[in-house]
């Protein structure tokens, strides 16, 4: 009895020692969910990071992801491309399939949905119409689907090639992806091979075309081919006559209630959709491509560990942030039709929104792969002629404002990211500053650039003059930064002087106690007051332009207003190279102080977003970053949580995501510049491990909810008295050890991050 209870209690200590020593499975974390409903627009289904192929469900064909969580609305099949966190108009949802049950008389099949589950590489649901459970697995450039029906009899498999999103009736709508045409082709019982071709949609790019070849895992007793609406009973292919095409597989009696499909997809060719499902699938095992699918996600997301004190929640909204920022762009390498070069990678959907917090992240965890999506971003230059603002389906556009491929590039080279040719970057950088785009504006490169680079500013000849003033400067300040790297200093001292052309349209005009702000001006140098908005009885209707003056979309359309998605009240603090600049002309730290006070309490800080995702951290440059840790942590606890509403707007491909992420570990990057700001952390603690074996920690000591301010800080065990930290040192490795305590102190008073002017005194 003694031996039994010694055993007992020695197995009770080794399980408990086990269950403390257990490496946590970082994946479980991630909860696909979060964002699917509000606004955050997330793409639900399966994908691998950067992955081509994301097949998921279809609820309609207006939603930008192919989501809806209205479980009212019914579902019209799983389409294997989508997109993640958009605005705008849709794009892709190509080569629909849809399961069914007894009706083949029609083409049209739709089933509400119950039971959705989805984690890391698998989504899940049921078809309540039919009683068939619908789950989906992904590989890189191929997709698995697995589909359990009631019984063995009577049921389908329909391949749609003329499905896709965002169709709108009229022809050339903006923004609305418009059919080209489609073909479908019967190889045998158990193959099906075709192609979608599809233009227009967010960036109205050039028809693309989406080729297929699928494999049913039991053949097919009968197939139908169907062109439009109609059937086509016994016809094996269906050719390209300008019609929507498909196919429906038929199985009278199948062995199994369960019915597998795979499906390759290519950009290139029928034959490079085969090659990339026998490449990639080689097998029937569907939970195999799931473990396979959790596996790189595990090895890309486990680089950086929250402490063990971490809330579930916590973790769930980090490990989904992480998940989120590598779901875009999309290696699309071999898979352009365009040129064969590569590296290529599609879907920067848009750097306006990722440059800021997305890119940043992807240097820090993944160097090797922002390096990969910096030289496809070349390749893109090097064929198209210009670098990337906006580009989906082998197309570049939309330009939201400047050409920050620029500071992508000038945030990697001042981390001093390797395996980028920096001296091409800077021939693109240049081609951005110097060649206008002519009519393709909205397309690439710098819109209004002839004025911009004559007068000093983009006027109100030009739409969105505004924000395009103000980010062409930031854009200048990164290719200058580039330029005195590679000792080119013609080009140094010409940018770098251009970067202070914000300062032309900065007015000495007051509102709600604030003084100074970027209005507009005419060609002429004369300020504008008014902007016309309506036309009544034959009267034009104005309006006076204020810094809170919103003329999109009531009086022109969206893309034509002065700034872009927010006010001069925003878009005055953009300018992230020279902050100390600002708070001069806003006349010094109390009014600046005072000016970012009122900028949050009266709501005027929109935190779905991205121009004002520095603002909260602007405290800083007053020497008080404890009042950006208050801010940043009330954003958190009011707009943030592990809720399937958890993202307070658009993720935009994972820009709000990152922005969370990083904040959650207390470092916060200035993209384009080679340092993070140091803020309070939410975490008690989070270990970095780098490329190269490095590590780095995070440390919040006595961190609560309480002791939410930081006193001191040391690096590898010295003091530290900034309150930014230089990327070297972080690559380095080592531990940056923050003292929490219930009030502020001293600590990063009259410690000013960087800023142009300050160093060129």
């Amino acid at each position: 009895m003694l031996n039994l209870l010694k055993s007992t209690l020695f197995l009770s200590i080794l399980l408990c020692c086990s269950m403390s020593f257990a490496k946590d499975n970082y994946h479980e974390y991630i909860d696909p969910f979060i964002g699917s409903e509000g606004l955050g627009n997330v793409f639900v289904g399966p994908s691998n990071p950067f992955g081509m192929v994301k097949p998921g469900p279809d609820i309609g064909t207006h939603s930008n992801s192919g989501y809806d969580p209205d479980l009212t609305k019914p579902l019209v099949g799983f389409s294997q491309i989508h997109v993640s966190g958009t605005g705008g108009g849709p794009k892709y949802g190509n080569i629909s399939i849809m399961p069914y049950s007894g009706d083949f008389e029609s083409v049209a099949q739709t089933s509400l949905r119950a039971n959705e589950h989805t984690s890391v590489g698998y989504y899940a649901t049921d078809l309540v119409k039919w009683g068939i459970k619908a789950e989906l697995a992904t590989a890189d450039r191929a997709a698995f689907h697995q589909y359990t029906f009631r019984d063995n009899r009577n049921n389908a498999i329909k391949i749609d090639g003329g499905f896709f999103l965002g169709e709108k009736a009229v022809p050339d709508a903006r923004e609305a992806q418009q059919f080209v045409g489609s073909q479908v082709e019967v190889i045998s019982p158990t193959e099906i091979r075709g192609y979608s071709r599809i233009r227009g949609g967010w960036n109205n790019g050039n028809a693309y075309t989406v080729y297929y070849h699928a494999q049913v895992n039991q053949p097919c007793d009968s197939f139908s081919t169907f062109k439009g609406d109609t059937l086509y009973p016994s016809i094996k292919s269906q050719y390209d006559s300008g019609d929507k095409t498909g196919v429906v597989c038929r199985f009278s009696d199948h062995k199994s209630k369960t019915v597998k499909l795979k499906i390759g997809i290519s950009f290139i060719s029928e034959a490079k959709a085969a090659e990339n499902l026998r490449g990639q699938i080689p097998h029937w095992n569907f939970n195999l491509v799931r473990e396979q699918s959790e596996q790189k996600w595990e090895r890309l997301i486990a680089q950086i560990e929250l402490d063990k004190s971490a809330s579930r929640e916590q973790r769930v909204m980090f490990y989904t942030g992480l998940y989120h920022t590598m779901l875009m762009p999309v290696d699309r390498s071999g898979e352009n039709p365009l040129w064969t070069a590569t590296p290529y990678y599609d879907d920067f959907y848009a750097i306006w929104d990722t440059f800021r917090t997305s890119s940043p992240l992807i240097t820090l965890i993944a160097p090797e792969r922002q390096a990969d999506i910096i030289n496809g971003m070349l390749n893109i230059y090097r064929y198209d002629g210009y670098l990337p603002e906006g580009r989906s389906g082998n197309t570049n556009g939309r330009t939201q404002g400047g050409s920050n491929a620029d500071v992508v590039i000038a945030d990697a080279y001042a981390k001093n990211l390797s395996g980028v040719n920096y001296h091409q970057a800077l021939k693109a950088m240049i081609k951005n500053a110097t060649v206008s785009p002519g009519g393709n504006s909205e397309k690439e490169g710098r819109g209004g650039l002839e004025d911009y680079n004559h007068l000093g500013y983009v006027s109100t000849d030009y739409v969105r003059a505004g924000n395009r003033t103000l980010e062409y400067a930031y854009n200048d300040f990164a290719l200058a930064t580039v330029a005195k790297g590679l000792h080119r200093m013609g080009e140094y001292y010409r940018f770098i002087d251009q970067s202070n052309n914000w300062q032309n349209l900065w007015r000495d005009t007051e509102h709600d106690g604030a003084r100074g702000f970027i209005m507009p001006k005419d060609a002429d140098g004369k300020w504008v007051d008014e902007v016309p908005c309506t036309i009544k009885d034959g009267i034009a209707q104005n309006i006076e332009y204020t810094p809170l003056a919103q003329d999109w979309p009531n009086c022109v359309c969206w893309w034509c207003g002065f700034f872009y998605e927010a006010s001069s009240w925003e878009y005055s603090f953009y300018v992230p190279h020279d902050i100390a600049q600002v708070i001069e002309k806003s006349g010094g730290s109390g009014a600046f102080e005072a000016r970012l006070n009122t900028f949050f309490e009266h709501n005027y800080y929109n935190v779905a977003n991205e121009p004002s995702f520095l603002t909260p951290t602007l405290y800083h440059w007053l020497g008080k970053p404890h009042l950006s840790s208050d801010r940043i942590n009330k954003i958190i606890q009011e707009h943030y949580t592990s809720a399937r509403d958890g993202l307070p707007g658009n993720d935009d491909s994972g820009a709000m995501s990152s922005w969370l992420a990083f904040h959650m570990i207390g470092l916060f990057p200035n993209a384009g510049q080679p340092y993070y700001l140091i803020n309070t952390p939410q975490v008690k603690s989070a270990t970095l491990h780098l490329e190269g074996g490095n590590t780095f920690k995070v440390v919040a000591d006595k961190l609560s909810k309480k002791n939410r301010y930081i006193v001191s800080a040391s690096l590898n065990g010295k003091p530290f008295n900034n309150t930014w930290i230089a990327h070297e040192d972080v690559i380095k490795g080592g531990e940056l050890k923050l003292k929490m305590a219930s009030k502020p102190s001293d600590w990063g008073k009259g410690k000013f991050p960087p800023s142009l002017s300050t160093m060129q005194k």
